[in-house]
């Protein structure tokens, strides 16, 4: 495993961490969790991502209890807050209460005295920025978090944040949680260049697009039983992805990683970790077998010719929005 600072602090995480995102959060998946933590640290991996909002909190008790049994100092552990954990009015956004309220509960689900990286799950447009970055601040200096972060801000959003830290002598914030895939690459626009100049790490979700960038779903043909794309009670997104022109382009994708030996997972995480402002990927693994694969895409580096081609067969679909 390689390792890279998140942002502009000393905190160094492994290139692939694993998230818990639509995998964890049922008794039957809590042996799933178990075993994909433990192959994640006999390959390295020492970043462990979850969200309060996953499951209800679920996720995070599972993340939780698949991490008790190793030292604390070990690894780096990160969730969120933003989504509604209630029906109360004030059980959601970025507000002083809700941050405040949701980093005690997030702690007693993780079983953990403190938060390495607290993200905001997504702008509050209800909340003054101001507000949200003074209750970071202040959970900082209580010691129950170690680092700040946003996930899913604009790249205008991440630069007005910076501007109040300075002004008002905060902590800065230390790095962004988007999606980024080869599909979904909004962030090369502008938030790279904020974040860049904001000392942001991005730490990037869904880089294998929900796993249609693993090469398991063909043109022409219904989705696997047992797969997400097979699954009417998941999330929508993964569905505008299964069409007949994606598809091809993910067979024309899977071709070059044959021809460099690698498997279409590790091509896709290798071209996501191509780009310096990356300082890790996020996984999501429900078998230890494809933790130890995705692990494996570290170790390549896409030479200038094989990058110049995957834009080639990309430009295929450049027009292509998938639904969020």
């Amino acid at each position: 495993m390689k390792y890279r600072r998140l942002g502009n602090t000393g905190l160094k995480v492994s290139e692939i961490g694993l998230g818990s995102w639509l995998t964890y959060g049922t008794a039957a998946e809590q042996k799933a969790a178990d075993a994909c933590v433990a192959k994640a640290f006999e390959c390295g991996i020492n970043f462990f991502d979850t969200a309060n909002a996953y499951n209800r909190g679920e996720g995070e008790k599972a993340i939780g209890a698949a991490l008790r049994s190793y030292q604390r100092s070990d690894y780096v552990l990160s969730t969120k807050v933003y989504f509604p954990m209630g029906e109360g009015v004030n059980d959601r956004g970025l507000s002083r209460k809700h941050i405040m309220e949701q980093c005690e509960a997030s702690l007693r689900r993780l079983g953990t005295d403190y938060i390495d990286v607290y993200f905001c799950h997504r702008y509050d447009t209800e909340t003054p920025v101001e507000e949200t970055l003074r209750a970071l601040d202040d959970l900082t200096s209580q010691g129950k978090i170690l680092y700040s972060a946003v996930s899913e801000w604009s790249a205008s959003q991440i630069s007005h944040a910076a501007g109040i830290s300075r002004r008002l002598n905060l902590r800065p914030l230390a790095g962004n949680q988007p999606i980024y895939n080869m599909f979904e690459r909004y962030i090369e626009e502008e938030v790279l260049e904020v974040s860049s100049r904001e000392g942001l790490g991005q730490v990037v979700f869904s880089p294998l697009a929900q796993g249609i960038l693993t090469g398991k779903y063909k043109p022409g043909q219904q989705p696997p039983a047992g797969t997400r794309g097979a699954d009417d009670a998941v999330n929508g997104v993964i569905r505008s992805y299964l069409r007949d022109d994606v598809l091809s382009v993910v067979a024309e994708l899977d071709e070059v990683a044959s021809e460099l030996g690698l498997k279409l997972s590790q091509l896709a995480l290798a071209w996501v970790l191509r780009q310096p402002g990356v300082s890790s990927a996020l996984i999501g693994a429900s078998k230890p077998e494809q933790v130890e694969e995705n692990a494996r895409a570290v170790d390549h580096t896409l030479q200038p010719d094989t990058l110049e081609r995957i834009e080639g067969i990309l430009r295929q679909v450049a027009g292509f929005a998938p639904a969020r």
